[in-house]
């Protein structure tokens, strides 16, 4: 830190000690997808670390939107989307792509393509986005069948494991047929952890000893490429199919493209239209895809760091209030539990969003830092292109506040 802000800490913990006054209202954040109420002012600064979906496209990609040449892509005439189409197979290393409105479709449509007959059996980490927060989709929509395999700290799961949920001697009467494994990278519920490429490697031979197909959910893959130093073809040659998220990090305001043979990408057009998912003049979000996948991949590592100093604050604050371990902090996502058991994640969350004027007295302003109660009893904080290294260091000395406010309410109540 800079002594100037070592000044601002300093003003701000000595006032943690005085009798807090009025606090601005603010709603609590109590679900992982609710939308707290935002307190404005000029007085406050909001720093938003809920999830990496909350960007905003800056004034070269509203540029580019603007200007995009346009077509029907119903009828594959947008030039725009054919382009970024081109350009993401190429980067996927795959043979095709296609541009689908949300992460959410192109996993159904993946697993709709993949598992061609109803009944039909996926394998899922028992914590995948897949399995927990798409509203089980592929049983209610595609009528594909769910086995999952528990998910490890690294967001692996145990290739014994999986082999022992894989259904064999098909056709049998009593079981569904086995057709997918599906895997996520960056894993979202172990705190944005990169799978190695030893695994995949193993999981895909795995895959066709047994005729299965491998998808993998990359909403976030470009930051698992970023961590790795490799190219994204690197990690997705050991997938049959991909669905990559533009509008996390790459900071899109919307749009995901999924990868495959130009045989699965033909099938995922036909899944894409029987679920609404055909758009027209589709150019003018295509345009912004194309400098998601162009020009933001390279400034990930800028939220890694971000992501590695925010939790080495946590760890250095007095009283030390806060567990993480830095070893898992691998990518823009950092979770972290709370020692003290009298304060639970959404409070502690309620406590970050609210803004009390002995706080804007220390920093000259409030800082209003937004994050989710978690999986787990832990709590989530989630770093992007919106977020700077200020941000963080402001992020990192409300947490100190919070932590100095906790320990001297305690005192007082015993």
């Amino acid at each position: 830190m800079s002594s100037k802000t070592l000044t601002v800490a300093a003003r701000l913990l000595r006032r943690c000690f005085h009798k807090p006054s009025r606090v601005f209202q603010v709603d609590p954040v109590r679900l992982y997808y609710a939308s707290p109420q935002v307190v404005t002012g000029s007085a406050v600064r909001t720093v938003d670390l809920r999830s990496d979906t909350v960007t905003k496209p800056g004034a070269a990609m509203r540029q580019a939107m603007a200007e995009a040449e346009v077509g029907d892509d119903v009828l594959g005439e947008d030039p725009t989307v054919n382009e970024l189409q081109k350009f993401a197979a190429d980067m996927f290393g795959m043979e095709a792509a296609l541009y689908v409105p949300t992460g959410t479709m192109s996993n159904l449509i993946a697993v709709m393509v993949h598992c061609r007959e109803r009944g039909d059996e996926m394998i899922v980490g028992d914590l995948s986005h897949i399995h927990i927060y798409e509203q089980g989709g592929s049983a209610q929509l595609a009528g594909v069948h769910s086995a999952t395999v528990t998910t490890l700290g690294d967001g692996t799961f145990d290739l014994d494991q999986l082999i022992s949920k894989i259904r064999h001697g098909y056709p049998n009467s009593h079981y569904p047929r086995s057709r997918l494994i599906c895997v996520e990278n960056t894993h979202n519920v172990q705190g944005g952890r990169v799978l190695p490429l030893s695994f995949l490697q193993e999981l895909r031979s795995v895959a066709d000893k047994f005729g299965l197909a491998v998808h993998m959910d990359g909403a976030r893959v470009m930051n698992a490429a970023v961590a790795l130093g490799v190219q994204p073809s690197v990690i997705l040659q050991h997938c049959h199919s991909v669905s990559v998220c533009l509008s996390k990090g790459l900071g899109a305001p919307v749009g995901t493209m999924l990868g495959g043979s130009k045989d699965f990408i033909q099938r995922a057009v036909r899944a894409r239209k029987a679920l609404g998912g055909g758009m027209r003049q589709l150019g003018v979000l295509a345009a912004a895809g194309k400098i998601a996948l162009s020009d933001m991949i390279g400034r990930l590592e800028e939220d890694h760091r971000n992501t590695r100093s925010f939790a080495q604050g946590l760890l250095q604050c007095d009283p030390p209030l806060y567990q993480v371990d830095q070893t898992t902090v691998e990518t823009n996502i950092v979770r972290f539990r709370l020692r003290d058991s009298q304060m639970s994640p959404a409070e502690f969350c309620e406590r970050m969003a609210g803004v009390d004027e002995e706080e804007v007295k220390a920093l000259g302003q409030g800082v209003q830092v937004l994050m989710f109660p978690h999986f787990g009893g832990s709590v989530r904080a989630v770093w992007h292109l919106d977020i700077s290294e200020e941000d963080t260091q402001l992020a990192i000395l409300k947490a100190q506040f919070v932590a100095q406010q906790h320990k001297r309410n305690s005192v007082r109540a015993a």
